[in-house]
């Protein structure tokens, strides 16, 4: 009887202690993560992660607003389907003197943002930044591989807008990488990226950063995290890389206003969301006249937004609804 309640009372004192340590320590796992992601985010300088440039860089600053033209001062006359004029041998379409338009494929190129509306004036500006060369080249290979949909396309390019590592790639989004890009390519897609960040983590970078940046961070890392899963859809992406409502409206750039191309031509463009923009171009008779050959190849060109909380929308050179029947009304040699 003695020894069932000392057995009793020992087993008291072990419910108590064990009790008094879970009050004290629960939790203990969690912190240990934080303080293990807090070192090895030290040890990536997540700083200076965050001081880094995007994937691409491309805003309304690197617009050439000077020798643009509101869209009245160029009337369209007898514009011809632009798919219909000669191809050039290195993409895109050789040029004549004259109106041409086209609806071609577009893509999103900045998460996190509005889709355009019917207000919002887009202008010409070439794509810039650090994975300039990897997106070109994503644009101009799709058009040898009309198996691929561009939904998938679409994925991939958030993909490394997010930033995020060609090692955490998972589904279909890896399989379209490979696919479209060079082993070598495909290196390119480590250096500069981010891995996907915890929430104390998070938290803390978006503290750091402008309250107009803190939607784009916060979108490319929930895109980080479908990547890594390997379980996700096109609407899941959709989701976080755009959002719900209309950027407020931008008067003094109307849409349909026109950019002087570097190349001499002017063009102006009229987005269908973001999937879809009907482009147009007027290449003056002094710059055919010139002798020069003019290559429109829209696979380095981005549609930039007046808006900045706008989408970006990367042009390709793929038409959409094309119309092969028909014969263009102009001599062009």
């Amino acid at each position: 009887m003695k020894n069932l309640k000392l057995i009793s009372m020992f087993s008291m004192l072990l419910l108590f202690y064990t009790l008094t340590s879970y009050s004290q320590f629960s939790g203990w796992k969690e912190k240990a993560l934080e303080v293990g992601t807090s070192l090895g985010a030290k040890k990536l300088g997540l700083d200076d992660v965050l001081k880094k440039p995007a994937a691409i860089t491309t805003s309304f600053e690197d617009v050439n607003i000077s020798e643009s033209k509101f869209p009245d001062l160029i009337m369209v006359k007898n514009a011809q389907p632009l798919y219909l004029l000669p191809k050039a041998i290195t993409g895109g379409y050789i040029l004549c003197d004259g109106f041409f338009e086209m609806t071609n494929k577009s893509y999103c190129l900045h998460a996190g943002t509005f889709q355009p509306s019917k207000g919002d004036g887009y202008m010409y500006a070439p794509t810039l930044g650090p994975k300039q060369e990897i997106v070109t080249t994503i644009l101009k290979k799709a058009e040898n591989h009309p198996e691929i949909s561009q939904h998938d396309i679409q994925i991939l390019l958030w993909t490394i807008i997010a930033r995020a590592r060609f090692a955490d790639y998972s589904g279909q989004v890896k399989l379209t990488a490979v696919s479209l890009l060079s082993p070598l390519e495909l290196t390119q897609l480590e250096g500069g990226m981010l891995g996907v960040l915890p929430a104390s983590l998070m938290n803390k970078a978006k503290s750091k950063l402008p309250d107009g940046i803190q939607s784009v961070f916060e979108a490319e890392n929930k895109i980080r995290q479908l990547v890594a899963s390997g379980n996700y859809t096109y609407a899941d992406m959709e989701k976080y890389a755009i959002i719900a409502g209309m950027a407020p409206e931008r008067t003094d750039v109307p849409s349909g206003i026109w950019t002087l191309h570097p190349d001499g031509y002017y063009i102006r463009y009229f987005p269908s969301g973001y999937s879809r923009t009907k482009v147009q171009i007027y290449v003056p008779k002094e710059l055919i006249a010139s002798g020069k050959k003019i290559i429109y190849d829209a696979t380095n060109d981005i549609a930039c937004p007046a808006n900045t909380g706008s989408q970006r929308l990367a042009q390709t050179n793929e038409p959409i609804d094309p119309n092969y029947s028909i014969k263009i009304k102009i001599n062009c040699k």
